[in-house]
């Protein structure tokens, strides 16, 4: 891992590297798949992420951890002796903007990918990058869906759905659960958690399956499937969609008068979960996560550099991408050019250990030691539970 850099050396490259793609003349990708870049130019990363929209907050703490990632290798003298130039686009968590945004990333004449945060925009980016020959570190995504094209350049840098389903069930059972309700939104990252989940419980055993539903996206309220969850007599529902149908869906089962414990998944822990929810409402809240800086020590250090750049604690989504830049960047190193099938090459025998702990890759690009946090709401924070 690359020697920590100064704050005031920080924010002078934050201000001077040029580190989004806004204002950049196009370039034309090279045939044959690799980078068209000179020597002793920028080597570009493309990147998206929902810059807009509701999950905006996510976004922003992923594209800000991917800076200070980029700023931290250019300060020790970029790599092959060049620096190195993240270009980001918005993707709004929104498989529309997200292929619109692909392409312009393309256009750019990245090297490799270093982003995604939503399952359901990355999805359809997939054959865009497959095409172009750029390899895709993901640093939040996770959905079995991305592996159903059967690409050989996209490495994901979380564990899957399936490993976050079992952690999930796992711990449901520990805390008390027996019959489990499970709700999703209907898109690609919440769906396939909810069909894991139901998946295996039931393999297993472990909960009874008391019914699977889904909400739509934005509504004003859920009380219906509140009811519904009541009258299936479950005592406990994991959410696997994100933070605003979260939020709302447990002001509806709390009004509606569920007792039980509720449960949210990793799109929903990371961001305003508990806004506005009383402790009567948050009690009994818990979350399964991915890697929070907060509560892991190891990441102090790590923790404070990112304040230094930017004012902020860093949040859930963080660690992931700033390791997904990261593992980018020693992959092209390791690859000795900025050839895409000499860095896919070269990610495919990762051995890497980052914020998020030791970093390999089966051979669908799946990683091989997932890492996952259950969090308890406490009040109008949430607090490690394991």
């Amino acid at each position: 891992m690359s020697r920590p850099a100064s704050a005031a050396l920080l924010t002078a490259l934050l201000l001077l590297a040029g580190l989004s793609g806004c204002g950049e003349e196009d370039a034309t990708p090279q045939a044959g798949g690799g980078s068209s870049a000179a020597a002793g130019e920028t080597i570009r990363l493309g990147s998206l992420a929902p810059i807009s929209g509701r999950n905006s907050s996510s976004g922003e703490a992923m594209i800000n951890a991917a800076k200070l990632a980029v700023a931290e290798v250019n300060a020790a003298g970029g790599v092959l002796g060049r620096q190195v130039e993240l270009v980001a686009e918005d993707d709004a968590c929104d498989p529309g903007t997200a292929v619109t945004a692909a392409q312009t990333v393309v256009k750019k004449d990245v090297a490799a990918f270093a982003g995604g945060y939503c399952s359901s925009a990355m999805v359809p980016t997939l054959k865009i990058f497959h095409d172009a020959g750029i390899p895709m570190i993901i640093a939040l995504a996770n959905s079995t869906d991305l592996l159903e094209p059967g690409y050989n350049g996209l490495f994901l840098i979380c564990g899957t759905v399936i490993a976050e389903a079992e952690f999930a069930v796992d711990w449901m059972k520990k805390l008390g659960g027996t019959r489990l309700s499970v709700v999703h939104d209907g898109t690609s990252f919440p769906l396939t958690l909810a069909d894991s989940t139901a998946e295996y419980a039931r393999k297993t055993g472990k909960l009874k399956m008391a019914g699977e539903l889904k909400l739509s996206q934005g509504a004003g309220d859920y009380r219906r499937t509140a009811l519904s969850i009541i009258g299936s007599k479950a005592d406990i529902v994991y959410y696997t969609g994100y933070y605003g149908e979260a939020n709302q869906l447990i002001k509806d089962l709390r009004g509606q008068g569920f007792t039980g414990k509720i449960v949210v998944g990793d799109g929903a822990t990371d961001g305003p979960l508990l806004e506005n929810l009383t402790a009567a409402e948050s009690k009994e809240v818990y979350g399964t996560a991915l890697l929070v800086p907060q509560f892991m020590p190891e990441l102090k250090e790590w923790a404070q550099r990112y304040k230094a750049a930017y004012g902020a604690d860093p949040g859930p989504s963080t660690a992931e991408s700033y390791d997904a830049v990261m593992v980018a960047v020693e992959a092209i190193k390791r690859a000795g050019s900025t050839d895409h099938e000499a860095i896919r090459t070269a990610l495919g025998d990762t051995d890497y250990t980052g914020l998020s702990g030791p970093m390999t890759f089966n051979d669908d690009g799946t990683r091989k030691i997932p890492k996952f946090l259950l969090l308890k709401a406490d009040g109008k924070d949430l607090k490690l539970v394991s």
